[in-house]
């Protein structure tokens, strides 16, 4: 009897074929097509980042299950939910921080956990999730370049507020809630009162230093090089990428005063036909080494309690879950912002383009 092989190529003629012939929808054929694939494909954000999850992750996982993985960059709510409106996944996983994980949630845009892949038992309480598990803590600084302040610059976003006694270019990322948060503590709310926030309030403090603002930066590697070349003076930055520069010789200045401290989690996008695969990834990830791993080369805060059985206190004194930075830092409420994001997202928009 003759064997026949087909390629997915083949597999995906065949089933243009049988759309003709039996109406059988191209977008099932090709999922199906998808899943038969051993690659799981990562959302990541480019630069330092992915090249330090290659070395924790990727590589690792890759030698012990065979299972490839290829990045794509860069991450993008909106890529999320329009590749679960047209069943199109260019990724099976992403990383999102809580606040947009919790807006996702009631967008209906995760997979549920699938806990027959991933066992509980590895993991941190804290790091377990309905539709997600612990990555790492993230926290987004205020940073400052030492020679242009030699002798000390803003230690408040009251401080980056002032114009007068702190003079520069500034650049502040271009998101919604971080710069209400920012504009309310540079107004004088107490960062324990920060919620439910004061959306008009905020605009008129965000009013007074949009003339100073020369960029709103968007990407990691984006905000790097701004402050690297000397395009802006100050900004606020992921605290990572901050480092990162700082070790390669860099003149800046982390301020840990009233940083935005967020838990981020991987996510698996709902329909994805690579889902088991997803799961597979992401519960070799959030294991304490290859947390560690990757905190050496990025340092933000694992989840997972067991990598700091793997990382030196210098190390571990870098991370933004350091006790020293976490009790002069604020977390916004994550809860309230998924419900609310929506329409603040909107109204930042037109702020921003008007």
């Amino acid at each position: 009897m003759t064997k026949f092989v087909i390629s997915r190529r083949g597999l995906l003629k065949a089933g243009a074929a049988s759309t003709a012939l039996f109406g059988i929808a191209p977008a099932i054929i090709a999922r199906e097509a998808q899943a038969q694939e051993k690659v799981v494909y990562i959302n990541t954000w480019g630069g330092p980042f992915t090249e330090a999850e290659e070395n924790a992750f990727y590589k690792p996982f890759t030698a012990a299950t065979g299972i490839q993985v290829k990045p794509v960059t860069p991450v993008s709510f909106a890529k999320l939910k329009a590749q679960v409106q047209t069943g199109n996944y260019e990724w099976d996983v992403t990383t999102l921080g809580d606040i947009e994980y919790e807006q996702a949630k009631v967008e209906n845009l995760w997979e549920p956990v699938d806990f027959s892949v991933v066992d509980k038992s590895k993991l941190a309480a804290s790091a377990i999730e309905s539709h997600g598990i612990g990555s790492q803590g993230i926290s987004t600084v205020l940073v400052y370049r030492k020679d242009k302040f030699p002798n000390g610059g803003p230690q408040s976003w009251a401080d980056f507020w002032d114009v007068k006694k702190f003079p520069g270019n500034r650049s502040l990322i271009n998101q919604s809630y971080t710069n209400v948060n920012y504009a309310l503590l540079a107004d004088g709310v107490p960062k324990d009162k920060l919620y439910p926030l004061d959306m008009d309030r905020a605009y008129k403090k965000l009013d007074q230093i949009k003339p100073h603002i020369k960029v709103w930066w968007e990407q990691g590697a984006q905000s790097q090089s701004l402050i690297k070349d000397g395009e802006v003076d100050m900004m606020c930055m992921w605290n990572a990428r901050a480092q990162d520069l700082i070790d390669q010789g860099q003149p800046l200045q982390i301020v840990w005063n009233e940083a935005q401290f967020q838990n981020v989690f991987w996510e698996v996008p709902r329909g994805t036909p690579r889902a088991k695969l997803a799961w597979q990834f992401i519960e070799f990830s959030a294991q304490g080494k290859n947390q560690a791993e990757f905190a050496k080369r990025m340092p933000y805060g694992p989840s997972n309690p067991k990598a700091f059985d793997f990382l030196t206190k210098e190390q571990a004194d870098k991370l933004p879950t350091s006790p020293e930075h976490l009790k002069i830092a604020f977390k916004p409420d994550a809860i309230w912002l998924g419900k609310n994001l929506g329409p603040m997202r909107e109204r930042w928009t037109q702020w921003v383009a008007g």
